[in-house]
This record gives structure tokens, C-alpha cells and sequence, in this order.
């Protein structure tokens, strides 16, 4: 089986205890294997999730709202 790999990016994350948030709950999520951030404190940080298959957009939303963090649009 062939993994996914997500990224998206989260505001708000200044630091380790928010790192340690926000990949709790994207790694309770089904099929999540690996959660890498790279953290951009007070800006906008990059989170890419690696997982056994897609994941929908609005369960990630959700997890990182669960962890008190918000996801945001790429910018273009």
C-alpha cells in the first residue's frame, strides 16, 4: 500500500508545546503514520502529514481546530 503524503498550513503555532499539539491530533487521526512541522513561529507554519491514504481536508481542519490552531490557504 502506497502512502500519502498532505501539507498544509497552520497559523498561530509559536512553539514546541504547539508542535506537540497540533501532531497529537493529526496522529489520532486513521492512517497517519508520520506528522513533520516545520515551524515558523509567529508566522505560518508548514505541516505535512504522511498517511496510509487521503485524508479528507475538512478532518485535518477539524484536528488542528481540535489542537486550538487554524488552517490556512496556500498562498498564491
Amino acid at each position: 500500500m502506497s502512502t500519502v503524503s498532505t501539507t498544509v498550513n497552520v497559523s498561530g503555532m509559536t512553539c514546541g508545546h504547539c508542535v506537540s499539539s497540533v501532531s497529537e491530533e493529526l496522529e489520532a487521526l486513521a492512517g497517519v503514520e508520520k506528522v513533520d512541522v516545520d515551524l515558523n513561529s509567529g508566522g505560518i507554519s508548514t505541516v505535512t502529514i504522511i498517511s496510509a491514504g487521503a485524508l479528507s481536508t475538512s478532518e485535518i481542519g477539524e484536528a488542528v481546530a481540535e489542537a486550538g490552531y487554524l488552517v490556512v490557504a496556500n498562498e498564491a
